[in-house]
């Protein structure tokens, strides 16, 4: 468990370069108010300073910048989603629970058994006790290669419930980090847009110049790209928001797994075999008997008490049978905080597609006005 996922950082990192050997974190900076573009309590005080200073490094001008802009992250949960997969085995929950049956039905198998030799016990003259014990031995390696095959899954299980911890852990990690990218970016987009993309129109308008209305028009274009690329990286962050549940709903399906192997091992078996025990033993005292009398009456006991064992581990395995691995409540509840989530995606991308049209017919306006403006020049 040590080892696995290792290669993963548990702490966020922001950088422009993501893809360099060498990479360069943002160093602790003075406290500096970032605009509020976005739900940011997930972060500290200290990551949200790491993404205002970050801000100021962001140039809107450099293509490749924006185009490998939280890339880095991006990779990062790409990387850990396949390390993950291959790492927690869920495909042996199943199995897991085969086994768990052929427990049952093992015992079953050996109390029917036993429940037609002891009617015909005092009816033959071969060595009873002899025939026990030899449907005991069976009974028992097999039971016994079942619970080693359950140990197993039971450690196997355990470590994966230990590495879900880790992954919740790295998940909310990336989420972090992709919230003070959005966070900064939506910062330096907002300050472009409102200083140096104005000064530009400005001086385009004053100028009448075409080569000033087309870098105006450039630095646009880059506040356009750059606005897809935070679009794409909130994606990502709804992504990572939903796997934090999906992470724990495994996680409780593989606890409550270890908890049935655990209830079998310690208590199923030990009371089977106790109570078998106390079978051979009765066994021994009826064939003591010397009276036909004393002989029945220990039969007649001895079918009562097996039935009433035979009833109580019937009851007991229904009971067991019928209990769900998930409570429904969870599962709607998980459900629900699911649709909850993609709304909120929808709603955002809705919000995106809204701001981009408007910024869109804005740009014909000002477009309409500078050749309205140069026609007048001219004229």
């Amino acid at each position: 468990m040590s080892d696995e996922l290792k290669e993963f950082e548990a702490t966020p990192t922001l950088t422009l370069n993501p893809f360099e050997e060498e990479k360069k974190t943002a160093a602790p900076i003075q406290e500096e108010k970032a605009e509020a573009m976005m739900d940011e309590s997930v972060l500290t005080d200290e990551e949200r300073r790491m993404a205002a200073k970050f801000a100021e490094q962001i140039d809107l001008t450099d293509s490749n910048m924006i185009l490998q802009y939280g890339a880095g992250t991006q990779k990062k949960m790409a990387d850990f989603s396949e390390s993950a997969l291959e790492n927690v085995k869920t495909k042996d929950l199943g199995e897991v629970g085969d086994l768990l049956s052929g427990v049952v039905k093992e015992l079953k198998s050996f109390d029917e058994e036993e429940e037609k030799g002891f009617l015909g016990i005092f009816k033959k003259s071969s060595n009873k006790i002899t025939a026990m014990k030899a449907k005991y031995a069976k009974a028992e390696t097999n039971v016994n290669q079942i619970c080693k095959a359950l140990e197993s899954h039971q450690v196997q299980l355990l470590k994966d419930v230990a590495l879900l911890d880790k992954m919740y852990e790295l998940n909310l990690t990336y989420f972090k980090e992709l919230t003070m990218y959005i966070l900064a970016g939506k910062k330096k987009l907002n300050e472009v847009r409102g200083t140096k993309l104005q000064e530009l129109l400005q001086e385009a308008q004053q100028s009448g110049l075409p080569e000033d209305a087309q870098a105006a028009r450039d630095l646009d274009a880059m506040c356009t790209r750059f606005e897809k690329k935070l679009h794409d990286l909130e994606l990502t962050r709804q992504i990572s928001m939903q796997t934090a549940p999906q992470i724990r709903l495994v996680q409780g399906n593989d606890t409550l797994m270890v908890e049935k192997i655990q209830s079998t091992i310690v208590n199923t078996i030990p009371l089977w075999k106790s109570q078998m025990v106390l079978g051979l033993g009765v066994e021994h005292s009826a064939q003591a008997a010397a009276a036909q009398r004393e002989v029945t009456d220990m039969t007649n006991e001895l079918l009562k008490k097996n039935a009433e064992k035979l009833k109580m581990a019937t009851i007991d395995t229904a009971k067991e049978s019928e209990r769900g691995i998930v409570d429904m409540e969870t599962l709607k509840q998980t459900n629900e905080s699911l649709i909850s989530t993609l709304d909120e995606v929808m709603h955002i991308q809705q919000e995106g597609r809204q701001k981009r049209r408007e910024a869109e017919v804005e740009m014909q306006k000002l477009e309409a006005e500078l050749k309205q403006k140069l026609l007048q020049v001219q004229g």
